[in-house]
């Protein structure tokens, strides 16, 4: 059988610039949300900027970026029933955490010095920044060295102990454990590539179920100022409508994404691509086929969480911090005209 290969855009910079600026994607199953209060968006801005620069995470070049990519306007609308800010700005820590080290050691269009090559070795310390290397002292304090020196192992090793403050040592092991998950999800897309594979559908929604968003859902109900317990938690049908949501999410990151990535590198691995290569099939009938997979996703998780929230009340809060996170950060991207445009397929 025949290696699929990836089509690339015919004319990205066409359909960028008769693209959509704005809006949510036509067609796509999500929830509405009320807009993020600015003020409280804007205050966990205000402490996100302060805790970067006291930790020195970024320069000032960057600050464009930070300000274009609205974490606290994203932390607001994806945890509307945070217990209080400190929680919230937690939260963006950690946001800001993942998408540094993403930026500086994955992406190599970023121009960060991320790199495809030698990613293993980078993200195993990233790993250690939260999950502390343990030995005989003066090795240890060489580890504790390394950390403090790499602005991306900074940003992990203290949102973690911010995060790790106030919340359970079960739900921090937790989010140790996802974040190794999103590690392993970077290796498999720069091994494919490094060796140009062109993954089945299937296997790229493999890939995806790891290098996606589910740290930041793991922490939905910490956040909210409760605990799922861990047996509760590692249930099968918890893990499912877990995984679904952020398989749908992630779905979302590749349709709001669609346009700026290509546009950047059109041979980036994103599930229209993906589609294409497979289904011989030009762009717009694989985008168009891309959000009926995440919208068939998208009911599983509705109708199977909906089912498990009848159990028990404490599953039903679960449940609805979830899909609370996933609409919210839906709103997030058909809002965030900086970073995304739609392509020019209605």
């Amino acid at each position: 059988m025949s290696t699929p290969s990836l089509p690339g855009p015919p004319d990205i910079a066409s359909t960028l610039r008769a693209g959509r600026p704005g809006g949510a994607i036509p067609g796509l199953r999500y929830r509405k949300v009320a807009p993020a209060d600015p003020a409280k968006a804007a205050e966990i801005d205000r402490r996100l900027e302060a805790w970067a620069r006291r930790l020195d995470l970024f320069p000032e070049a960057w600050k464009g970026d930070f300000s274009g990519f609205q974490f606290g306007r994203a932390v607001v609308l994806q945890h509307p029933e945070a217990a209080d800010l400190e929680r919230l700005t937690v939260a963006g820590e950690l946001l800001l955490a993942e998408n540094v080290v993403d930026s500086c050691y994955c992406e190599e269009d970023e121009g960060r010095g991320g790199a495809r090559r030698g990613l293993g070795g980078r993200l195993i310390m990233a790993q250690s920044a939260i999950d502390p290397y343990h030995g005989v002292p003066e090795l240890e304090e060489e580890w504790r060295e390394g950390v403090r020196a790499d602005g991306p192992l900074r940003s992990y090793h203290f949102a973690l102990r911010d995060y790790a403050a106030l919340a359970t040592p079960s739900q921090t092991d937790r989010f140790v454990h996802d974040i190794a998950r999103l590690h392993l999800g970077y290796l498999a897309e720069a091994s494919w590539a490094e060796t140009r594979y062109a993954p089945r559908v299937w296997e790229y929604l493999v890939m995806r179920q790891f290098n996606n968003f589910r740290p930041c859902l793991s922490i939905v109900d910490a956040v909210d100022g409760y605990e799922l317990p861990e047996a509760l938690y590692a249930r099968p049908e918890i893990q499912r409508v877990t995984a679904l949501a952020c398989n749908a999410t992630t779905i979302v990151n590749d349709l709001y994404s669609f346009t700026k990535e290509l546009a950047s590198d059109p041979t980036h691995l994103n599930l229209p691509q993906v589609v294409a290569a497979n289904e011989r099939c030009g762009l717009k009938a694989a985008y168009l086929r891309s959000v009926e997979i995440h919208n068939r996703i998208m009911e599983a998780f509705d109708e199977e969480s909906a089912l498990l929230s009848a159990t028990s009340p404490l599953v039903e809060r679960y449940t609805r911090s979830l899909s609370d996170w996933v609409a919210g950060n839906h709103e997030w991207h058909a809002t965030n005209s900086h970073r995304y445009h739609l392509p020019n397929y209605w």
